[in-house]
């Protein structure tokens, strides 16, 4: 078969699977976050610290990193992250103190930034038409969250107190060896199996034409649908095992599996959001995951408990008794996967035909604030725990979140509609508002 047939597909794949792995470096503290919080002694505000370090390093540079895909290919960039990862994720099995597991969980979100990476590199390489189905399917490497919670704890148990060439140790300090070989044997394939002639659409582009369409509003308002969807399902992937085991008394593997359930629909869905956003648009799909999100997380917000009424005759009596069980808990959380993997797609899904040939720097910027809410997150999960007392706090952090998104969603479009013909009132999706390209840019083809 020609190059022109199969170069897109083995982008496609291998990109992919480089992703994926790198999420589950990068998110690897979820599942490691227990063993290491009782060997080191840790509190729950210092362990979720170590999430968020990881966290903010996947995200800082994903801006830089999308624009220089479009500079240079995205063959040369996946490689270089996936290389420069193993480093630091080897070295966390040596950490000895809390400040050194700080640093290095910091390096280890470096592979984080391959999202928009990705995101430019299948852009250049798959035509117009598949790029919908391409998008989504390379977003659904997200699923590599779930990696390290299927492999981490059997790995754990079997391994610990044994010892690996003299120098390795057992435990949860095998799991980041094991990540670092494979992250360098993923270098080697994507390096030795994708085209080496790559595709750079922005290559002599001026700076200031890759960041023009940054000035449009639109893009940070979808950068801030994108922290709903995207860092708050990073922060939720490595804060609930904890929660799990917290709150419910489940062992580290069940928590794990639990968490899987929320982390599969999350990532697996994100295709179907990216079909479902050309069936019906974009915004429209924005409506419905924001309240789906909104209706899931204020029940889950509510925190066990009952009200006491004391009576003048000082009597007491209790009413409205409320507690949710595993169960019911793990199934609203699926849900809230399931609605957050189709809004990561439509939230997504136009960049490349708004900004064709700036896809890595819209995306790179969108991404990047998204998951800079990965950041910010956990530390404010356990910061409004600590001071609510109350476990449930962490979602309704997610409810505030998604109702800011909401309202600001639909006061645009409210606003959008006031401003043009009456017979638009009916639609959602509006000509001069998201269909356009920013000033200056050339139009392009609506989907």
């Amino acid at each position: 078969m020609s190059e022109s047939t199969t170069g897109p597909n083995r982008v496609l794949w291998l990109s992919t699977i480089g992703f994926t792995l790198m999420f589950a470096v990068w998110l690897m503290f979820g599942i490691l976050g227990k063993p290491i919080q009782q060997e080191f002694g840790l509190t729950e505000v210092e362990l979720s610290w170590i999430v968020a370090a990881a966290a903010l390093n996947g995200s800082l540079w994903r801006l830089p990193t999308g624009m220089i895909t479009d500079r240079i290919g995205g063959r040369k960039v996946m490689t270089f992250l996936l290389a420069a990862t193993a480093v630091p994720a080897f070295l966390v099995s040596r950490a000895d103190s809390y400040a050194m597991l700080l640093v290095l969980a910091f390096f280890v979100g470096f592979g984080g930034n391959s999202f928009s990476a990705g995101i430019a590199w299948n852009s250049a390489w798959q035509p117009r038409e598949r790029q919908g189905f391409a998008l989504g399917l390379f977003g659904a490497g997200n699923v590599g969250a779930s990696v390290t919670k299927f492999i981490g704890p059997p790995l754990i148990a079997g391994t610990a107190g044994a010892s690996y060439f003299g120098f390795i140790d057992g435990g949860w300090r095998l799991v980041p060896v094991v990540y670092a070989v494979l992250l360098l044997v993923m270098a080697a394939l994507i390096w030795f199996g994708t085209p080496s002639q790559d595709r750079a659409p922005g290559t002599g582009q001026p700076l200031r034409q890759q960041v023009r369409p940054l000035r449009s509003m639109r893009v940070w308002r979808f950068s801030l649908y994108y922290v709903a969807v995207f860092g708050a399902y990073v922060a939720l992937a490595a804060w609930l095992p904890t929660y799990y085991m917290d709150n419910f008394a489940v062992s580290l593997q069940t928590a794990a599996l639990l968490t899987a359930t929320y982390i599969f629909p999350a990532s697996l869905l994100r295709p179907y959001g990216g079909h479902l956003s050309d069936r019906f648009g974009a915004r429209r799909v924005m409506y419905w995951t924001f309240g789906a999100m909104l209706v899931v997380t204020g029940i889950l917000m509510m925190p066990n408990g009952h009200i006491v009424i004391s009576h003048p005759d000082g009597t007491q009596s209790e009413h409205l008794a409320y507690s949710i069980g595993l169960v019911p808990f793990a199934v609203l959380v699926f849900l809230l996967g399931c609605a957050m993997g189709v809004g990561k797609a439509a939230v997504f899904k136009h960049i490349p035909e708004y900004f064709p040939d700036n896809v890595g720097a819209v995306g790179g910027l969108v991404g990047m604030l998204g998951g800079l809410g990965g950041f910010f997150l956990p530390p404010l999960f356990a910061y409004t725990k600590a001071w609510s007392g109350f476990p449930s706090s962490t979602f309704f952090v997610l409810f505030v979140l998604t109702l800011v998104c909401a309202v600001w969603m639909h006061w645009t479009v409210v606003h959008m509609l006031h401003t043009e013909s009456p017979e638009l009132a009916h639609r959602l999706e509006s000509l001069s508002d998201d269909r356009l390209p920013a000033p200056g840019l050339a139009s392009v083809p609506t989907a």
